[in-house]
C-alpha cells in the first residue's frame, strides 16, 4: 500500500502572502481585541493607564522645560505646548516597544499554525492608536483649561498622525524580526525609547537647536534623522498655526526617513519570517 505524505506550506509568493493578510483579519481583529481586553479588563484602573502615563510625562517634561527656561512661542500655554508633543510621542514608543516584542510574546501562536506574521505585530500598533485616541481627551480638557482655541491646522492632524504610524510600524516591524533571532534586544529598545525621548523637542522645541548659532549644522542634519521631528513639530504646528512655523526642510527628512523604515521593516521582516518558527 502506497503511503502518501501531504505537505502544508505558506504561500511564498507575494501577491499570495498579501491575499492571506486580507483572508486572515479575523485573526487580526482577534489579536487586537484580546490586547485590549488584557489591557484595560484586567487591570484595577482600566482605561485610566491610556491617561496615567502620558499625563506623568506630560508633567515631568513640562517642569523640565521650565526648569532649564526652554523657549515657547509667545501666548500658547507651556503645558498644551508640551501635551502636542507628549502624545503622539507616547504612541510612537508605545507602539514601536509592543511590535518589537510582539513575536516573541506570542511565541506558542508562531508555532502551530500558519498565518502571515505581519499580523501580530499590525495588531499591536492599532491597540496603540486607540491608546492615543483615548488619551486625546488631555490634550482637550488642557486646552479647555487653559482657554486655548486652537487654529483650524488642527484638522490636518491625522496626516502626522498617520506619519507617527508609519514611523512606528517599520521601526516595530524591524526589531521585532531582530528580536525573534536576537533576544539582547529586548534590553536595547527600552533603551532606545529613553533616548528617543529626550531626542525629540518634547520638553524644548525644535527651534532651540535649528535657531541656535552655536549648534554646528551637522548636528542639526543628525537631529532631523530623527522621524519624531518631523511628527512632533507637525502636531504643534496643527494645534498652533501661525503662532510656530514648521521646519519643512526637517519635516520633508522625517517623511523620507519614516518611509524608507516603513519600506525597509517590511521587507526584512518578510525576509526573515520564514525562519521565526524554527528559531523561536
Amino acid at each position: 500500500m502506497n503511503k502518501h505524505k501531504i505537505i502544508i506550506e505558506p504561500n511564498t509568493e507575494n501577491s499570495n502572502y498579501w491575499r492571506d493578510l486580507w483572508n486572515f483579519r479575523g485573526l487580526f481583529y482577534f489579536l487586537a481585541w484580546r490586547d485590549i481586553l488584557v489591557r484595560y479588563k484586567q487591570t484595577a484602573i482600566g482605561v485610566i493607564w491610556s491617561l496615567l502615563r502620558p499625563l506623568l510625562t506630560i508633567g515631568a517634561m513640562g517642569l523640565i522645560g521650565w526648569l532649564f527656561h526652554s523657549n515657547i512661542p509667545s501666548g500658547v500655554p507651556r503645558l498644551v505646548y508640551v501635551a502636542a508633543a507628549t502624545l503622539p510621542w507616547v504612541f510612537f514608543s508605545s507602539a514601536f516597544s509592543e511590535a518589537s516584542n510582539s513575536l516573541v510574546a506570542n511565541s506558542n501562536l508562531l508555532t502551530k499554525v500558519y498565518f502571515p506574521r505581519l499580523i501580530v505585530p499590525a495588531s499591536t500598533v492599532i491597540v496603540c492608536l486607540i491608546d492615543f485616541l483615548i488619551s486625546f481627551v488631555i490634550l482637550i480638557v488642557l486646552m479647555v483649561f487653559c482657554r486655548f482655541t486652537p487654529d483650524i491646522k488642527i484638522l490636518l492632524l491625522p496626516l502626522f498622525l498617520l506619519l507617527a504610524l508609519v514611523t512606528a510600524a517599520g521601526t516595530g516591524l524591524y526589531v521585532a524580526a531582530l528580536n525573534v533571532k536576537y533576544r539582547d534586544f529586548r534590553y536595547i529598545v527600552p533603551f532606545i525609547v529613553q533616548f528617543g525621548l529626550y531626542a525629540s523637542p518634547i520638553a524644548y522645541s525644535s527651534n532651540d537647536i535649528y535657531g541656535n548659532e552655536h549648534i554646528p549644522q551637522i548636528i542639526k542634519y543628525i537631529y532631523s534623522l530623527n522621524p519624531m521631528v518631523g511628527v512632533i513639530d507637525g502636531f504643534r504646528w496643527c494645534v498652533f498655526g501661525g503662532n510656530i512655523s514648521l521646519n519643512m526642510n526637517g519635516f520633508i527628512i522625517s517623511i523620507v526617513i519614516s518611509i524608507l523604515f516603513l519600506f525597509y521593516g517590511v521587507w526584512y521582516f518578510r525576509r526573515m519570517e520564514k525562519s521565526f518558527a524554527d528559531v523561536i
